[in-house]
C-alpha cells in the first residue's frame, strides 16, 4: 500500500461513460513552491487540477480520486483522441519548471513517481507505452515535465515507450527544418503520427511539425533541444512509430 496524503481538489468531474482509463499523464507544477501548487491545485477559481501530486521530498497528496475526471492536460491530443482529461491520470510533480528555475527531479520524488506509476498502470490496465508528458499531448503549449526529467529511469522500469537497445541513429540523413516541404517532411511526419504526436500531414515542416519534433527531443533526445530534425531525431521518430505500430 502506497502511502497518501488526502488533499481533496474541487476540481474535478465525472469521467464520459465508455472511455478507457489508457494514458498516465506527467506534469511539473511550475510554481515557485510546494504550497503554492498545492494551493492553486486545491482552488476552485482556479479550474485546475491532477489526481495526484508529488513533493520533492517523496510526500505523494491524493487531490482527485482516479474515478473522477480531473483537469489537467487543457486543449491536447494524443493518437487523435483530443479529451485527454477522459481518459487519463494526472500526476504533478513539485518543480519550480522553466519560469522559476527549473531544475532536476529528486531521488526521492523519482522513487515515489515510479512506484506510485507502476501502482496506477497496473491497477488501470493503462497500456506501459501510454505513460507521457505534457509536452508530448500539447507540445504547442507545455514543456513539462521538460529535459530533466529522467525518461530512461521509467523505462527500466517497465514504463513508456522507449527506443530498443539496438537502436543505431542515421548518421547521413540530411536534416530538415521549419519552412522546408517535401517527401523527407512528409515521411517524417507520418512517423510522428504514427507515435502519437500531433501533426498534418501536410509535407511542409510548419509550426506544428516543430512543436512535435521539440517535444520528442525533450523526451527521448533531451541533450539538444531545437526543433531541427537532424538525422538523429528522424531515426527516432521513425524507430519510435516502428515500435509504436507494432
Amino acid at each position: 500500500m502506497i502511502p497518501v496524503r488526502e488533499s481533496p481538489s474541487p476540481n474535478c468531474d465525472a469521467r464520459l461513460p465508455g472511455v478507457p482509463i489508457d494514458i498516465l499523464l506527467l506534469h511539473y507544477t511550475g510554481m515557485q513552491s510546494a504550497a503554492a501548487a498545492l494551493a492553486r491545485l486545491c482552488d476552485p477559481a482556479a479550474e485546475v487540477s491532477a489526481h495526484y501530486l508529488i513533493d520533492e521530498d517523496g510526500t505523494i497528496h491524493r487531490l482527485v480520486p482516479e474515478d473522477r475526471r480531473a483537469w489537467h492536460a487543457g486543449k491536447a491530443r494524443w493518437q487523435g483522441a483530443e479529451d485527454i482529461n477522459a481518459r487519463s491520470i494526472g500526476i504533478e510533480l513539485v518543480n519550480p519548471g522553466h519560469e522559476w528555475g527549473y531544475r532536476p527531479f529528486p531521488e526521492a520524488q523519482m522513487a515515489a513517481l515510479e512506484a506510485l506509476a507502476l501502482d496506477i498502470v497496473s491497477r488501470q490496465a493503462i497500456p506501459p507505452r501510454r505513460v507521457l508528458g505534457h509536452s508530448d499531448v500539447a507540445p504547442t503549449r507545455k514543456q513539462d515535465p521538460g529535459e530533466l526529467f529522467d525518461w530512461a529511469r521509467l523505462a527500466r522500469a517497465g514504463l513508456g515507450l522507449w527506443p530498443r537497445p539496438d537502436f543505431v541513429p542515421p548518421s547521413d540523413v540530411p536534416a530538415v527544418m521549419a519552412g522546408q516541404r517535401g517527401p523527407a517532411v512528409l515521411d517524417l511526419q507520418i512517423a510522428l503520427d504514427t507515435v502519437g504526436y500531433w501533426v498534418e500531414g501536410t509535407g511542409l515542416f510548419d509550426p506544428l511539425t516543430e512543436a512535435a519534433v521539440t517535444a520528442l527531443q525533450r523526451h527521448f533526445r533531451p541533450r539538444r533541444v531545437d526543433g531541427i530534425a537532424d538525422a538523429e531525431t528522424q531515426g527516432l521518430a521513425f524507430h519510435l512509430a516502428e515500435i509504436a505500430a507494432a
